[in-house]
């Protein structure tokens, strides 16, 4: 699951460094704009929405099915916000303005400023997670007892699903021919699930022997 999730996230940030150079070639010889913007589009549907997607789920799933939590250590909270906006960015954004520019066959300075962010992003994320900055959040300590939260690790079914879901996803997409990460938000729902039952039967009182 961690080997996916590095491998993907990895690809992400390649992919938008390639999304730079294409953009820029045209941008600077407009004469190879047509090709550039359409293979800059071509790469963003086929490759670098399907990782990106992976790597946002897979990521999910590691912070909901493992002690570290989505909201309980500052530098994962940091890389959720960060994941959420790149998506938004991505999905809204960057694609609709790379399918526009391979429509017209014009690429703006704009777009390849947005891969070089998101690259940048992508960067500090890893960073992140080598470094794990900053301490625990106030959601780390139980508010009743004030004690840290202990969080359980998810069951490994969980995990097998998550390594599995976006690889059919990859593959259903490539056959209808753009992204479709169905299962992969399935096995983030699966896993929110999963750690809401487990604290809620950690939270639950033992029953006195008599």
């Amino acid at each position: 699951m961690v080997w996916l999730h590095i491998v993907t996230s990895v690809g992400w940030m390649a992919l938008a460094l390639a999304l730079f150079a294409l953009l820029l070639h045209g941008a600077t010889d407009p004469g190879s704009a047509p090709a550039a913007t359409e293979m800059a589009h071509f790469v963003d549907t086929v490759l670098l929405a399907p990782l990106a997607n992976t790597s946002a789920s897979t990521g999910l799933v590691l912070a909901l099915g493992t002690a570290w939590g989505l909201v309980h250590q500052l530098w994962v909270l940091t890389k959720f916000a960060i994941t959420l906006v790149q998506l938004y960015a991505g999905i809204f954004l960057l694609s609709r303005g790379l399918e526009a520019a391979a429509s017209s066959a014009e690429a703006g300075p704009t777009l390849a400023a947005g891969t070089v962010a998101m690259a940048g992003a992508l960067g500090f994320q890893a960073w992140l997670s080598v470094a794990k900055p900053g301490s625990r959040t106030r959601w780390a300590r139980d508010r009743r007892t004030g004690r840290p939260v202990k969080l359980p690790t998810a069951p490994a079914a969980l995990f097998a699903v998550a390594v599995l879901a976006p690889l059919i996803d990859i593959a259903v997409g490539t056959a209808v021919g753009f992204p479709t990460p169905l299962l992969s938000l399935l096995s983030v729902v699966a896993a929110v699930v999963v750690r809401r039952r487990a604290l809620r039967a950690h939270a639950a009182p033992v029953p006195a022997i008599r």
